[in-house]
């Protein structure tokens, strides 16, 4: 049996489970959809073709045995090229690592394939998850599939595109500073940034150790759920990973959103970023469905988003620094122009600037928490419009004077934020809502996430590849 669309993780759970669906179809489907589509999106850095089918024939029998590894049996996933493999190659998109094949498994990666799930490649990124898109490296820049004219956003933005070209139901992104919820928002996928420390980084390659995450991407926020329970809890191999009581976030998604109270940021949107007409249209309707679904709607203000988006930079730089300082000054020429820029800056800036951003990030997350004692979850804007051009996204400057996304507040804060698609353009491009909650309170999120996206058409239309 195959799909006339692509398969969602759940849709396929349940035709795997029904016995109307073969793993090695479902992986068939997926390596079918790449090799006719992939060659103009460039999602995929290395496929694994050889591998997967083997491990999609060995579920089959397993599952026939009556021997169900776990909740993502059978289902194909694809990793950014951040997460380390044991014996694949894992580049980081980089020359630096051209050659890296690392001899164990990140925490994510073997924790899905423990669920049954079956790894079908390693996914484009932007270079070590910092600047992009760039032209100089080892792998072209992955394209939207929307429109491969246009931009995928980043830094996850092979998984944004083959989440949503339909080659790949799930996939796990890192976001630092939006690298989840940019593409999310762009390709017009949901992308979910948890908590800091509910998802292990063990095994993934840095970007700025106090602002990292890893999180899910895939075309409904169902399937986010069921990647997210498979892959969040405590690991001793994370010194930042978080002991707290994981949830079964598939089944706390039910139940509707009647009486949440929802703080709507407006100025974020309105005052603090140049939004699209387009995309504020979208939030407005938006909230129009969440009212009309039972929530409670009240206008709350944070601090400007410039404040958060500066304490942001003047963290994650720094960090950036330190991690890519010897090879910066010993090898500067393998790095991508755009990659060797954003890096550099960090060098200038000073450990006094670094300790005052540090302080302040405290009074900014004072702050969130103070609003998100009075509400239950947040709404806003993600990326201020559709997707650019890529040729644009790429050029020089490589440094924005002002913020033009929403995402720094819920990188500061470590607070769990989601985007999900809001309609569309009037060229056919993918708008987008963001939602987010307090810290450890993902299943709220995605409760919010999910209660809209099934209550909208948008899940229904997919891009015409």
């Amino acid at each position: 049996m195959t799909a006339a669309l692509p398969w969602t993780a759940a849709g396929a759970r349940k035709a795997l489970d029904a016995g109307k669906l073969s793993s090695r179809d479902l992986v068939e489907d997926c390596l079918g959809r790449i090799a006719q589509h992939d060659h103009r999106l460039n999602s995929f850095v290395l496929v694994l073709e050889a591998s997967a089918r083997r491990a999609a024939q060995a579920a089959d029998r397993l599952r026939k045995a009556g021997r169900v590894r776990g909740s993502l049996h059978g289902i194909p996933f694809a990793l950014k090229d951040m997460f380390e493999t044991a014996g694949v190659r894992t580049t980081a998109h980089s020359k630096l690592l051209i050659d890296h094949v690392p001899s164990r498994d990140s925490t994510v990666a073997a924790k899905l394939k423990a669920a049954g799930a079956i790894l079908l490649g390693k996914l484009a990124t932007h270079e070590f998850a910092s600047g992009g898109p760039a032209w100089d490296l080892p792998f072209p820049p992955a394209r939207n599939p929307w429109n491969t004219a246009r931009f995928t956003g980043g830094s996850s933005s092979g998984s944004g595109a083959a989440v949503a070209g339909g080659l790949v139901p799930l996939a796990m992104g890192t976001d630092t500073s939006g690298s989840i919820r940019g593409p999310a928002s762009f390709c017009g996928i949901a992308g979910f940034k948890p908590t800091y420390g509910l998802v292990s980084r063990a095994g993934v390659i840095p970007m700025a150790t106090t602002l990292d995450h890893c999180g899910p991407m895939a075309w409904t926020v169902e399937d986010c759920a069921l990647l997210l329970e498979c892959v969040a809890g405590h690991d001793p191999l994370d010194p930042s990973s978080a002991r707290t009581r994981t949830r079964r976030f598939s089944r706390a998604i039910n139940g509707g959103i009647e009486g949440m109270r929802i703080g709507v940021v407006r100025h974020m949107y309105e005052r603090d970023i140049n939004c699209d007409p387009q995309c504020a249209d979208a939030i407005a309707q938006a909230l129009k469905v969440l009212r009309g679904l039972g929530a409670k709607l009240v206008t709350v203000t944070l601090p400007p988003l410039a404040d958060w988006d500066a304490c942001c930079r003047l963290l994650l730089y720094p960090e950036a620094f330190a991690i890519h300082e010897q090879d910066l000054t010993e090898r500067p020429e393998q790095y991508a122009a755009i990659t060797r820029a954003r890096l550099m800056t960090g060098q200038g800036i000073r450990a006094s600037d670094y300790i005052q951003a540090l302080r302040w990030r405290r009074r900014l997350c004072a702050e969130y928490a103070r609003v998100l004692a009075s509400v239950d979850t947040l709404v806003t804007a993600c990326t201020p419009g559709p997707a650019p051009p890529i040729e644009q996204a790429g050029r020089p400057p490589y440094f924005r004077p002002n913020p033009s996304l929403v995402v720094a507040p819920f990188s500061v804060t470590g607070a769990p934020a989601l985007s999900v698609c809001a309609g569309f353009s009037a060229d056919g491009l993918p708008l987008s809502v963001q939602f987010a909650g307090r810290p450890f309170d993902d299943a709220a999120v995605l409760r919010l996430g999910h209660a809209y996206e099934t209550a909208t058409p948008w899940r229904d239309r997919r891009p015409e590849m």
